[in-house]
């Protein structure tokens, strides 16, 4: 089951620092999702990350970032939201229902499932029986190291982590960052 953490939806100082040691410690997908933020802070960010790490940044909503920085991919929330005309690259998208995903899954290198623990078991498992969650679809929201076994269970091909990694560091008052670190490694092993 493939791994990719999500950023906070805010930025803060030591952000650069706790991205590049969790590269450093084999993080092979992040997603850089800072709604409402304009895209020079995002900008910012990503000058600070080895360049190494720009191949393994997914970008939400932002193609200029993604071609400038040669990042993997774009990640669209809505179905809505136009490819431009020549896009090459790999396209990622959000799901909002399991209905949705046999159409998005087509158009797309991988899809988030959202709210996918606020699902039942039984209509994620009724999903994977028809082969609808499959290695195309990532789970979102509410995962942590707890449901990831389960998650793997159904057939997910990955998940997707925000909450539970970034509540390990509060960002006012802590410097250290070597507890967040930690739960990555654990939340790593979980998925494989």
């Amino acid at each position: 089951m493939r791994l990719v953490i999500m950023t906070k939806s805010t930025f803060f100082v030591e952000e650069d620092k706790i991205l590049t040691a969790l590269f450093d410690e084999g993080l092979d997908c992040l997603h850089l999702n800072k709604p409402g933020a304009a895209p020079v802070y995002s900008e910012r960010l990503l000058t600070l990350l080895p360049d190494q790490c720009y191949r393994n940044i997914v970008v939400h909503e932002n193609f200029y970032l993604k071609e400038e920085y040669s990042l993997r991919g774009i990640h669209l929330e809505s179905d809505a939201t136009p490819v431009p005309q020549g896009y090459r690259g790999q396209l990622s998208r959000t799901c909002r229902s399991i209905d949705d995903l046999r159409e998005m899954k087509r158009r797309s290198e991988y899809v988030f499932l959202r709210n996918a623990t606020a699902f039942t078991p039984q209509q994620l498992e009724s999903a994977a029986g028809e082969g609808l969650i499959d290695k195309k679809v990532f789970a979102i929201g509410g995962v942590s190291q707890e449901s990831i076994p389960w998650l793997k269970s159904l057939g997910f091909g990955g998940c997707v982590v925000c909450s539970d990694l970034w509540r390990h560091f509060d960002i006012h008052q802590q410097a250290d960052f070597k507890e967040i670190v930690v739960h990555y490694l654990k939340l790593a092993r979980a998925a494989w």
